[in-house]
């Protein structure tokens, strides 16, 4: 019977240092299980409207460029490229100088629709440019030219 219990003790210890080996690979706390949640709304900054370009007055060309495309776009969204006219009476009534404009022909020498009209507005040594054409109306700033225009070739004489 000595020997039974010895064996059992010895058992019982070899057991005891099982456990304890296998205790330290099993983590302590049990593993958290993931659930769903509902978004909820971030109170965080609210995004604004971009604010709707205005004139610099004073202002560079590159500063006005966005009232400019604005002007021109509202004009050929209600004209499409519509008339050397109305582009430059468009622009005047929006506060640029008719003395600071220049404007290509909307007719060609042999009296045909011309198929772009370029209008430019000088501004502090720069020149605002935008062509209307009937896919559709771009605009850049470029430099002033020599001759103190901003376009090349015929322009008309804004005498209205």
């Amino acid at each position: 019977m000595a020997r039974s219990t010895t064996a059992a003790a010895g058992l019982v210890g070899v057991a005891l240092v099982a456990v304890l080996a296998l205790a330290g690979c099993v983590p302590s706390a049990p593993t958290p299980v993931p659930t769903e949640t509902a978004a909820v709304p971030s109170s965080g900054p609210t995004s604004t409207a971009p604010a709707v370009p205005v004139l610099v007055e004073g202002g560079t060309a590159k500063e006005n460029q966005p009232y400019f495309d604005k002007v021109n776009l509202e004009y050929f969204t209600a004209n499409g490229t519509g008339s050397s006219k109305g582009i430059v009476d468009s622009l005047v009534t929006a506060g640029f100088r008719k003395q600071d404009i220049e404007v290509t022909p909307d007719r060609t020498s042999i009296d045909l629709q011309a198929d772009s009209i370029v209008v430019s507005v000088r501004l502090k040594g720069e020149c605002l440019i935008g062509d209307f054409q009937a896919s559709g109306l771009k605009s850049i700033v470029a430099p002033l030219l020599g001759t103190g225009g901003c376009l090349i070739g015929k322009t008309l004489t804004i005498d209205w």
